[in-house]
C-alpha cells in the first residue's frame, strides 16, 4: 500500500478527540479506513489548558484508530480551532520582473509568502492566507490568474490568525503524543470541505459548526471564503446550565439534553415528566420537559444571535453578499431537536 494515499486527520476538540485514517480510493474520494475517539479532557472551549491530559486523550485516540484500520499513524493534520481565532482581510502586490512571462503558481506563492511576513499583534500567528480575487495591471475580479500575462499582480487575501501560544501547545501535545505535526486546519475550513458543496459555496452559505467548546462559522460566496469566526460556547454550556437548573448531575444534564431536549419550548405539554434517578439512594427526581426545553431554549438562542452578528458583520445584507444557500448546520450541537427552525425563525435565512 502506497503511504502517500493514508491521510490522518485528528479534531482536538473539547468534548472529544477524534482520529480519522482516510485514503484517496480510485475516483479520487476519500475513504475511510479507521476511526478512534476519546473524551477530551483538558480542553476549554477549543483551548488546550492541560498538556498531560490532552496528551493522553490523543494517544487514545490514535491507538484506537489504528486497531481499527491496522495502520501505523506517523504523522497527522490537526484541526484548530478556539476562541483566540479572528480572520482579517488584506490586500497585497507584486510587481513581477518579467511581465512578457506567464503567471505562474511561483508568483502567486511569492505573494502569499509576502503576506505570511505581515506584522501581526504581540503573540499572533498567521495560520492560513487564502487568496481570494486577483486584479492583474488593474483589471480586477480574476479568479485564476494563472497563464495570463501582466506586471502587477494583485490580491486581496482572507488571513486567519490566532494565538501563538495556543497554537505551540497544539503542536506540543501532537510531538509529546509520539507523532509528527504535518500541518494546521482551520476548523471551520475543515468542517466546509467536508458538507458544503461546490454549488452552494457559489451560491453564498454559512456554515455553522456547533460543537461542544465553540461554535465556529464559516462564510462562502463565490466560491470563495469570506469570514470565518469562532463564537466561545457550544453544546456544553446548554449542558451546564441544565445541570444548575435543574440541580443535578451532568451525566444526566448530558443525557437529558440528548434524549429530551429541544430548541423549541412551545412543543412540550405542561404534563410532560422525566424521572431521574436520585443519587445513591435518594429519591429521583422529576423534571418537566417544558422547563428542559425553556433552558435550552434560551442558551440556544444566545449562541444563534452571536453567530449571526457575525454573518451580519459579513454584510449578508448587501445584494452582492446575500447567501443564497442560506444556513447549513454541522456539529453535534446541530442534533439538537427543533434547532433548525429555532435558527430560521432567528436569522430569516
Amino acid at each position: 500500500m502506497e503511504k502517500e494515499n493514508i491521510a490522518v486527520g485528528l479534531d482536538i476538540g473539547t468534548t472529544k478527540i477524534v482520529a480519522m485514517i482516510g485514503k484517496k480510493n480510485e475516483y479520487g474520494k476519500l475513504e475511510i479506513l479507521g476511526v478512534g475517539k476519546s473524551k477530551s479532557l483538558g480542553v476549554a472551549r477549543g483551548v488546550v489548558n492541560n498538556i498531560t491530559q490532552t496528551i493522553q486523550s490523543i494517544q487514545q485516540a490514535v491507538l484506537e484508530a489504528e486497531n481499527d484500520s491496522g495502520y501505523k499513524i506517523n504523522d497527522v493534520v490537526v484541526g484548530i480551532a478556539g476562541q483566540h481565532i479572528r480572520s482579517i482581510q488584506h490586500t497585497d502586490y507584486v510587481i513581477r520582473a518579467n511581465p512578457e512571462e506567464v503567471i505562474n503558481g511561483k508568483d502567486i506563492q511569492l505573494l502569499i509568502d509576502q503576506v505570511n511576513k505581515l506584522a501581526m499583534l504581540p503573540g499572533e500567528e498567521i495560520i492560513h492566507v487564502l487568496p481570494q480575487e486577483f486584479k492583474i495591471d488593474g483589471q480586477s475580479e480574476i479568479k485564476e490568474p494563472i497563464g495570463m500575462y501582466g506586471g502587477r499582480l494583485e490580491a486581496s487575501f482572507h488571513v486567519v490568525v490566532g494565538q501563538a501560544s495556543s497554537i505551540r501547545n497544539v503542536g506540543r501535545c501532537i510531538q509529546n503524543s509520539g507523532i509528527e505535526l504535518s500541518g494546521l486546519t482551520l476548523e471551520p475550513l475543515a468542517s466546509a470541505d467536508a458538507v458544503l458543496s461546490h454549488e452552494e459555496k457559489e451560491a453564498g452559505v454559512a456554515l455553522i459548526d456547533i460543537g461542544g467548546g465553540t461554535t465556529d462559522l464559516a462564510i462562502f460566496k463565490d466560491g470563495i471564503i469570506r469570514h470565518t469566526a469562532v463564537v466561545p460556547f457550544g453544546g456544553n454550556v446548554i449542558t451546564d446550565d441544565i445541570k444548575e437548573g435543574c440541580s443535578i448531575i451532568e451525566k444526566q444534564a448530558e443525557l437529558l439534553k440528548t434524549k429530551f431536549g429541544s430548541a423549541w419550548p412551545g412543543e412540550n405539554k405542561d404534563n410532560e415528566i422525566v424521572s431521574i434517578p436520585g443519587l445513591r439512594g435518594r429519591d429521583p427526581k422529576e423534571i418537566s420537559l417544558k422547563n428542559l426545553s425553556k433552558i435550552i431554549h434560551a442558551r440556544v438562542v444566545e449562541i444563534i444571535e452571536q453567530v449571526y452578528t457575525e454573518i451580519k458583520a459579513y454584510g449578508h445584507e448587501d445584494p452582492r453578499k446575500k447567501l443564497i444557500a442560506g444556513i447549513v448546520l454541522t456539529g453535534g450541537g446541530s442534533q439538537l431537536k427543533h434547532i433548525k427552525q429555532l435558527v430560521e425563525y432567528i436569522t430569516g435565512m
